[in-house]
Protein backbone atom coordinates (compact mmCIF):
# COMPACT_ATOMS: atom_id res chain seq x y z
CA UNK A 1 0.00 0.00 0.00
CA UNK A 2 1.37 3.28 -1.20
CA UNK A 3 1.30 6.15 0.91
CA UNK A 4 -0.61 8.70 -0.04
CA UNK A 5 0.34 12.38 0.72
CA UNK A 6 -1.23 14.74 3.71
CA UNK A 7 -1.98 18.31 2.75
CA UNK A 8 1.21 19.26 4.37
CA UNK A 9 3.06 16.48 2.09
CA UNK A 10 4.35 14.29 4.95
CA UNK A 11 3.75 10.77 3.90
CA UNK A 12 0.67 9.24 5.65
CA UNK A 13 1.82 6.97 8.60
CA UNK A 14 1.72 3.02 7.78
CA UNK A 15 0.00 3.82 4.30
CA UNK A 16 -3.70 4.24 4.33
CA UNK A 17 -6.81 3.37 5.64
CA UNK A 18 -10.68 4.31 5.41
CA UNK A 19 -12.93 5.25 8.16
CA UNK A 20 -16.16 7.08 7.96
CA UNK A 21 -15.73 7.14 3.57
CA UNK A 22 -12.54 9.15 3.89
CA UNK A 23 -8.64 7.88 3.54
CA UNK A 24 -6.71 8.19 6.46
CA UNK A 25 -3.26 7.35 7.85
CA UNK A 26 -3.12 3.83 9.14
CA UNK A 27 -1.60 5.39 12.17
CA UNK A 28 -3.03 8.02 13.75
CA UNK A 29 -3.58 9.54 17.40
CA UNK A 30 -4.93 9.01 20.63
CA UNK A 31 -5.39 12.29 22.75
CA UNK A 32 -5.79 10.36 26.28
CA UNK A 33 -2.12 10.71 27.72
CA UNK A 34 -2.17 14.21 26.72
CA UNK A 35 -4.18 14.91 30.10
CA UNK A 36 -0.91 14.24 31.81
CA UNK A 37 0.30 17.61 30.48
CA UNK A 38 -2.61 19.53 32.44
CA UNK A 39 0.24 21.81 33.90
CA UNK A 40 1.61 22.27 30.26
CA UNK A 41 -0.50 23.40 27.88
CA UNK A 42 1.57 24.70 25.12
CA UNK A 43 3.86 21.39 25.12
CA UNK A 44 0.18 19.65 24.63
CA UNK A 45 -1.17 21.87 21.76
CA UNK A 46 2.82 21.62 20.39
CA UNK A 47 2.57 18.11 20.65
CA UNK A 48 -0.83 17.52 18.66
CA UNK A 49 0.50 20.20 16.00
CA UNK A 50 3.57 18.13 15.42
CA UNK A 51 1.30 15.05 15.12
CA UNK A 52 -0.49 16.73 12.26
CA UNK A 53 3.04 18.06 10.80
CA UNK A 54 4.13 14.19 10.80
CA UNK A 55 1.22 13.32 8.73
CA UNK A 56 -1.41 12.23 11.55
CA UNK A 57 -5.09 12.91 10.23
CA UNK A 58 -7.43 11.28 12.61
CA UNK A 59 -7.33 11.98 16.04
CA UNK A 60 -9.30 9.71 18.79
CA UNK A 61 -10.86 11.54 21.68
CA UNK A 62 -13.65 12.14 24.63
CA UNK A 63 -15.24 14.93 26.30
CA UNK A 64 -14.53 12.93 29.88
CA UNK A 65 -10.65 12.62 29.01
CA UNK A 66 -9.71 15.77 31.64
CA UNK A 67 -13.28 16.72 31.73
CA UNK A 68 -13.11 18.71 29.11
CA UNK A 69 -9.03 19.34 28.87
CA UNK A 70 -8.04 17.47 26.14
CA UNK A 71 -10.73 18.42 23.44
CA UNK A 72 -10.48 21.97 24.25
CA UNK A 73 -6.27 21.21 23.67
CA UNK A 74 -7.56 19.59 19.80
CA UNK A 75 -9.72 22.62 19.10
CA UNK A 76 -6.77 24.92 19.94
CA UNK A 77 -4.33 22.95 17.98
CA UNK A 78 -5.95 22.55 14.68
CA UNK A 79 -5.08 25.30 12.52
CA UNK A 80 -7.10 25.99 9.02
CA UNK A 81 -4.81 23.84 6.92
CA UNK A 82 -5.35 20.80 9.07
CA UNK A 83 -7.48 18.15 7.57
CA UNK A 84 -7.94 15.84 10.48
CA UNK A 85 -10.96 13.63 11.04
CA UNK A 86 -11.90 14.19 15.10
CA UNK A 87 -13.36 11.07 16.78
CA UNK A 88 -15.06 11.02 20.12
CA UNK A 89 -17.28 8.88 22.41
CA UNK A 90 -20.11 8.68 24.71
CA UNK A 91 -21.45 5.95 27.24
CA UNK A 92 -19.35 7.73 29.87
CA UNK A 93 -18.73 10.65 32.35
CA UNK A 94 -16.01 12.08 34.19
CA UNK A 95 -16.44 11.54 38.17
CA UNK A 96 -14.23 13.27 39.89
CA UNK A 97 -14.93 12.72 43.06
CA UNK A 98 -16.17 9.47 43.00
CA UNK A 99 -14.69 6.06 43.73
CA UNK A 100 -13.15 5.47 39.87
CA UNK A 101 -12.41 8.29 37.30
CA UNK A 102 -15.44 7.42 35.23
CA UNK A 103 -18.87 7.01 35.72
CA UNK A 104 -20.81 5.12 33.38
CA UNK A 105 -23.49 7.22 31.27
CA UNK A 106 -25.62 4.72 29.14
CA UNK A 107 -28.91 6.15 29.24
CA UNK A 108 -30.35 8.20 25.84
CA UNK A 109 -30.26 11.11 27.32
CA UNK A 110 -26.53 10.61 28.61
CA UNK A 111 -25.60 9.99 25.54
CA UNK A 112 -27.19 13.20 23.74
CA UNK A 113 -26.11 15.43 26.75
CA UNK A 114 -22.39 13.92 25.81
CA UNK A 115 -22.21 14.91 22.32
CA UNK A 116 -23.57 18.17 23.34
CA UNK A 117 -20.93 18.51 25.83
CA UNK A 118 -18.42 17.51 23.04
CA UNK A 119 -19.50 19.79 20.69
CA UNK A 120 -18.68 22.57 22.81
CA UNK A 121 -15.16 21.58 24.14
CA UNK A 122 -14.45 20.68 20.63
CA UNK A 123 -15.61 24.26 19.06
CA UNK A 124 -17.51 22.66 16.15
CA UNK A 125 -21.00 22.24 14.91
CA UNK A 126 -20.66 18.41 14.17
CA UNK A 127 -18.16 15.90 15.02
CA UNK A 128 -17.24 13.58 11.94
CA UNK A 129 -17.09 10.20 14.06
CA UNK A 130 -18.89 9.33 17.72
CA UNK A 131 -18.03 5.84 19.01
CA UNK A 132 -21.11 4.47 21.54
CA UNK A 133 -18.88 3.51 24.93
CA UNK A 134 -20.69 0.28 25.54
CA UNK A 135 -19.54 -2.04 28.77
CA UNK A 136 -20.33 -5.68 27.20
CA UNK A 137 -16.69 -6.76 27.05
CA UNK A 138 -13.63 -5.82 28.95
CA UNK A 139 -12.60 -3.27 31.71
CA UNK A 140 -15.38 -1.30 32.79
CA UNK A 141 -16.46 0.63 35.95
CA UNK A 142 -19.57 -0.70 37.91
CA UNK A 143 -22.94 -0.78 36.32
CA UNK A 144 -25.87 0.58 38.03
CA UNK A 145 -28.89 -1.27 37.34
CA UNK A 146 -30.05 2.30 35.45
CA UNK A 147 -27.15 1.73 33.09
CA UNK A 148 -28.31 -1.80 31.57
CA UNK A 149 -29.54 -0.02 28.77
CA UNK A 150 -30.59 -1.96 25.46
CA UNK A 151 -28.54 -1.02 22.41
CA UNK A 152 -31.79 -0.63 19.51
CA UNK A 153 -32.86 2.88 22.23
CA UNK A 154 -29.06 4.08 22.44
CA UNK A 155 -28.94 3.75 18.57
CA UNK A 156 -32.09 5.32 18.08
CA UNK A 157 -30.84 8.35 19.74
CA UNK A 158 -26.97 8.19 18.32
CA UNK A 159 -29.13 7.93 14.62
CA UNK A 160 -31.55 10.95 15.72
CA UNK A 161 -28.20 12.81 16.26
CA UNK A 162 -26.71 12.04 12.83
CA UNK A 163 -30.16 12.70 10.97
CA UNK A 164 -29.66 16.23 13.28
CA UNK A 165 -26.16 16.92 11.87
CA UNK A 166 -24.17 16.89 15.27
CA UNK A 167 -22.90 13.85 14.61
CA UNK A 168 -21.12 12.56 11.04
CA UNK A 169 -20.99 8.75 11.85
CA UNK A 170 -21.62 6.19 14.31
CA UNK A 171 -19.08 3.92 15.99
CA UNK A 172 -19.06 1.12 18.63
CA UNK A 173 -16.65 0.32 21.46
CA UNK A 174 -16.35 -2.33 24.36
CA UNK A 175 -18.65 -4.74 22.17
CA UNK A 176 -19.45 -7.97 21.30
CA UNK A 177 -19.83 -9.62 17.67
CA UNK A 178 -23.31 -10.15 18.59
CA UNK A 179 -24.19 -6.76 19.53
CA UNK A 180 -21.62 -5.78 16.21
CA UNK A 181 -24.51 -8.23 14.06
CA UNK A 182 -27.39 -6.26 15.81
CA UNK A 183 -26.11 -2.83 15.33
CA UNK A 184 -25.15 -3.35 11.63
CA UNK A 185 -28.59 -1.61 10.15
CA UNK A 186 -27.35 1.62 11.64
CA UNK A 187 -24.06 2.21 9.25
CA UNK A 188 -21.65 1.44 11.90
CA UNK A 189 -18.12 2.88 10.71
CA UNK A 190 -15.56 1.45 13.05
CA UNK A 191 -15.09 -0.53 16.36
CA UNK A 192 -12.73 0.27 19.19
CA UNK A 193 -12.16 -2.67 21.63
CA UNK A 194 -9.07 -3.92 23.95
CA UNK A 195 -6.89 -5.74 21.87
CA UNK A 196 -3.26 -6.70 20.87
CA UNK A 197 -0.61 -9.45 20.61
CA UNK A 198 -1.36 -10.55 24.18
CA UNK A 199 -4.82 -9.80 23.95
CA UNK A 200 -6.87 -11.45 21.03
CA UNK A 201 -9.67 -12.60 22.07
CA UNK A 202 -11.61 -10.82 19.73
CA UNK A 203 -10.28 -12.03 16.61
CA UNK A 204 -13.88 -13.13 15.50
CA UNK A 205 -15.36 -9.39 15.87
CA UNK A 206 -11.67 -8.56 13.88
CA UNK A 207 -13.44 -10.79 11.36
CA UNK A 208 -16.67 -9.44 11.27
CA UNK A 209 -15.04 -5.91 11.13
CA UNK A 210 -13.56 -7.28 7.98
CA UNK A 211 -16.37 -8.63 6.04
CA UNK A 212 -18.68 -5.89 6.58
CA UNK A 213 -15.59 -3.29 5.89
CA UNK A 214 -15.58 -1.77 8.91
CA UNK A 215 -12.50 0.03 10.58
CA UNK A 216 -11.05 -1.82 13.42
CA UNK A 217 -9.43 0.49 15.92
CA UNK A 218 -7.57 -1.34 18.83
CA UNK A 219 -6.90 0.25 22.10
CA UNK A 220 -4.76 -1.01 24.79
CA UNK A 221 -2.58 -1.73 21.71
CA UNK A 222 0.27 -2.95 23.85
CA UNK A 223 -0.94 -4.05 26.99
CA UNK A 224 -0.28 -3.27 30.05
CA UNK A 225 -2.50 -0.02 30.38
CA UNK A 226 -4.30 -1.32 33.39
CA UNK A 227 -3.06 -3.08 36.60
CA UNK A 228 -3.84 -7.02 35.65
CA UNK A 229 -3.37 -6.53 31.83
CA UNK A 230 -0.54 -8.56 30.15
CA UNK A 231 1.99 -6.00 28.76
CA UNK A 232 3.24 -7.18 24.80
CA UNK A 233 6.22 -5.27 25.56
CA UNK A 234 7.37 -8.52 28.58
CA UNK A 235 7.28 -11.39 25.97
CA UNK A 236 10.40 -12.82 24.86
CA UNK A 237 9.48 -13.41 21.14
CA UNK A 238 8.79 -9.73 21.17
CA UNK A 239 12.21 -8.57 22.33
CA UNK A 240 13.73 -10.47 20.11
CA UNK A 241 12.48 -9.46 17.17
CA UNK A 242 13.04 -5.46 18.37
CA UNK A 243 16.93 -6.78 18.61
CA UNK A 244 17.12 -8.64 14.90
CA UNK A 245 14.89 -5.22 13.60
CA UNK A 246 16.84 -2.80 15.45
CA UNK A 247 13.54 -0.96 16.85
CA UNK A 248 11.68 -0.68 20.38
CA UNK A 249 9.73 -3.55 21.41
CA UNK A 250 6.59 -1.17 21.31
CA UNK A 251 7.18 -0.59 17.61
CA UNK A 252 7.34 -4.18 17.63
CA UNK A 253 3.73 -4.65 18.90
CA UNK A 254 2.31 -1.87 16.75
CA UNK A 255 3.60 -3.30 13.69
CA UNK A 256 2.15 -6.29 14.04
CA UNK A 257 -1.19 -4.84 14.80
CA UNK A 258 -0.78 -3.44 11.38
CA UNK A 259 0.35 -6.88 9.48
CA UNK A 260 -2.16 -8.85 11.45
CA UNK A 261 -5.16 -7.37 9.39
CA UNK A 262 -5.49 -4.77 6.86
CA UNK A 263 -8.71 -2.90 8.79
CA UNK A 264 -6.77 -1.98 11.76
CA UNK A 265 -6.38 1.83 12.37
CA UNK A 266 -3.96 2.82 15.20
CA UNK A 267 -4.30 5.10 17.43
CA UNK A 268 -1.14 4.78 19.99
CA UNK A 269 -1.24 7.41 22.71
CA UNK A 270 1.53 9.29 24.38
CA UNK A 271 2.75 12.84 26.10
CA UNK A 272 6.37 12.91 24.43
CA UNK A 273 7.64 14.10 20.84
CA UNK A 274 9.85 10.75 21.22
CA UNK A 275 7.27 8.18 21.53
CA UNK A 276 4.94 9.85 19.28
CA UNK A 277 7.87 9.71 16.90
CA UNK A 278 8.72 6.04 17.04
CA UNK A 279 4.84 4.75 17.01
CA UNK A 280 4.92 6.64 13.86
CA UNK A 281 7.67 4.61 12.46
CA UNK A 282 5.94 2.07 13.57
CA UNK A 283 4.00 1.85 10.25
CA UNK A 284 6.94 1.81 8.16
CA UNK A 285 8.19 -1.34 9.84
CA UNK A 286 8.23 -4.62 7.65
CA UNK A 287 7.84 -8.19 9.65
CA UNK A 288 8.86 -10.48 7.46
CA UNK A 289 7.47 -14.03 7.30
CA UNK A 290 9.86 -16.05 10.53
CA UNK A 291 9.13 -12.84 12.37
CA UNK A 292 5.14 -13.10 12.27
CA UNK A 293 5.26 -17.00 12.72
CA UNK A 294 7.69 -16.31 16.32
CA UNK A 295 4.96 -13.62 17.27
CA UNK A 296 1.48 -15.33 15.83
CA UNK A 297 2.50 -18.20 18.05
CA UNK A 298 2.48 -16.12 21.21
CA UNK A 299 -0.38 -17.56 23.46
CA UNK A 300 -3.34 -14.35 24.73
CA UNK A 301 -2.53 -14.04 28.18
CA UNK A 302 -5.29 -13.59 30.61
CA UNK A 303 -5.97 -10.25 32.16
CA UNK A 304 -7.98 -9.19 35.94
CA UNK A 305 -10.34 -6.62 35.86
CA UNK A 306 -8.67 -3.67 38.48
CA UNK A 307 -12.06 -2.11 38.44
CA UNK A 308 -14.26 -4.40 40.25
Amino acid sequence: MTPESTPTSAPRPGGTGRLAGRTVSRVGYGAMQLERLHEDRAAAVALLRHAFDLGVDHVDTAEFYGSGFVNELIREALRPEDDVLIISKVGAASDPGGPFPLRVAQRPEELRAGVEANLVTLGVEQIPVVNLRRMDVGFAPPMPDDQFVDLDDQLAVMTALRDEGKIGAIGLSSVSPDVLRRALPAGIVCVQNAYSLVAREDEELLKLCTAEQIAWVPFFPLGGAMPGMPKVTDEPAVLAAAERLGCTPAQVGLAWLLHHSPQTLLIPGTATTGHLEANLDAGAITLDQETLAALDAIPPRPSTNPLH
